[in-house]
């Protein structure tokens, strides 16, 4: 061992040195804890022990057998390795090390099927495994993240000290982590932030896209407006690095962000919420369209060359600029409410899937501080679900069904003036298309039950009849009176 060979056995293990490996691993000596560190390259960890752990109660280790044999027990030893197979084949070199009760630790951006699956592996070897959530990037790993643990419950008193030690505080000092739920939940509650930060930030570009090519404002007159945003009820991460990112410029002194390729990147956790919103049957449209979004923005070549070819209206606009700026606040205020009430959504029917008991006001208190969707919007999330722990939509909650109303108006504006100028607005968009569809008691599936029934005898239920009877239509006269089974997605 290096460092220091004299050092206490360790609290917790860490395999991974990446940024956010060590980073967490500072964050923890920091607040008292021992480390013991291990990299599949292993002149990572000398140079980390010897760099930015110099004097620090952090014990390098060479192999894993010399990882696990550092630790006290029950031995906690936390991954931070890329998701998928690494996992997989880190926990198999880990397994005939360990004794009955020890805990592996996934802290990586895993899929939660696969750590449903890893859970019921491990405890039938004797062992516990958590699969947690770490969000708030390589800062908040030092300074204090977001941490989502699920998996095995019994092994949670073990690791709630240092896990709630290093996580952010909110402003009563309340850590932004707890125990999330059974097997694969706390990765669930990470993937479903992840789309969500999916969705905040295509809201604010966006609104940037308005700002820039219907309003003209230059720059520093949309830094302007996110500065100000970031005063009041908007008052978040993203709106906050927005606010920086408008103001930077580059060594020729124009802003480097009209400098960068519009192609955005993913690494998948926002298409899995996608395809898991699918699975359940939740109707999650904004996170939907902000990864359409991405791949869309990915086919920069295609789109070049349509804009050669397709034309649409030349922006234009001679209304009140202060006041549609003011509009436009709300129409993002109102749609972001419609993101995050469509995560909570997919989440209650996740839970009822897979038995979990998710508390919902204590997500969004995880939320609330170290993440990358950390805002002030959160706390107020926390207090419908506190009022009302049973509540089925945000959107019923009082205090937001009186912000999204008084923010309709508005909302209605935005989106008009920028469908008739041409502005790519997908997530404002379908926000209140959802909206809309969920505030109205009938929607036209009546006359789709017609088409399925008719062209494929689906069958249908009837309004003047009980929910669970199915009937059908010869609607031609020369079909038979046989219909299909009856399933649901």
């Amino acid at each position: 061992m290096s460092n220091d060979s004299l050092l206490s056995k360790a609290d917790i293990g860490l395999v991974g040195l990446a940024v956010m490996g060590e980073n967490l691993v500072l964050n923890m000596e920091n607040h008292g804890f021992t480390v013991a560190v291990y990299n599949r390259t292993v002149d990572k960890v000398e140079k980390f022990v010897n760099g930015r752990g110099k004097g620090k109660k952090i014990i390098g280790t060479h192999s894993i057998e010399e990882l696990v044999a550092s630790l006290k027990s029950p031995r906690k030893i936390m991954m931070m390795v890329k998701a998928g197979q690494a996992v997989d084949d880190f926990i198999e070199q880990l397994i005939p090390h360990l004794d009955e009760g020890d805990i592996i630790i996934d802290g990586g951006n895993s899929h939660y099927p696969d750590s449903i699956r890893r859970t019921k592996y491990l405890e039938e070897k004797g062992f516990l495994f958590i699969g947690t959530g770490v969000s708030g990037g390589e800062e908040g790993a030092l300074k204090g993240p977001s941490i989502m643990p699920g998996g095995s419950t019994a092994a949670w008193p073990f690791v709630k000290p240092i896990f709630q030690s290093i996580a952010a505080k909110v402003e009563d000092g309340t850590p932004c982590c707890d125990w999330v739920g059974e097997n694969g939940a706390g990765h669930f509650v990470k993937m479903v932030h992840n789309g969500i930060e999916y969705g905040d930030m295509q809201l604010i570009c966006e609104a940037y896209q308005i700002m820039k090519d219907l309003l003209g404002m230059s720059y520093d007159e949309m830094h302007d407006v996110f500065k100000n945003w970031n005063e009041g009820e908007l008052d978040s991460y993203l709106i906050e690095i927005t606010r920086d990112i408008l103001a930077y410029k580059d060594e020729d002194g124009k802003p480097l962000v009209e400098k960068i390729l519009d192609t955005a990147g993913q690494k998948g956790t926002g298409k899995w919420t996608v395809l898991a919103s699918l699975d359940f049957g939740a109707p999650l449209t904004l996170i939907g369209e902000a990864v359409y979004g991405r791949t869309l923005s990915a086919a920069k070549d295609e789109r070049v060359e349509a804009s050669k070819i397709l034309t649409g209206p030349r922006p234009k606009f001679d209304g009140d600029k202060k006041q549609f700026i003011e509009d436009l606040k709300n129409a993002l205020y109102a749609s972001k409410l419609v993101s995050y009430a469509q995560g909570y959504v997919l989440m209650k029917y996740a839970a009822k899937e897979n038995g979990w008991t998710l508390n919902n006001g204590g997500i969004a208190l995880m939320w609330r501080g170290g993440c990358i969707i950390r805002s002030a919007f959160l706390g107020k999330i926390k207090e419908a679900f506190d009022k009302n722990p049973n509540l089925s939509n945000l959107l019923l909650d009082p205090f937001f069904k009186e912000k999204i109303e008084a923010s309709q108006d508005s909302w209605r504006r935005v989106i008009s003036a920028a469908v008739m100028n041409g502005i790519w607005i997908p997530a404002l968009s379908t926000a209140l298309n959802y909206f809309d569809g969920f505030r109205n008691g009938r929607l036209p599936a009546n006359l789709l039950q017609a088409q399925r029934d008719y062209f494929g005898a689906h069958t249908y239920e009837r309004v003047d009849k009980p929910r669970g009877e199915f009937f059908h239509t010869n609607w031609t006269g020369h079909g038979g009176s046989t219909a299909s089974t009856t399933y649901n997605v």
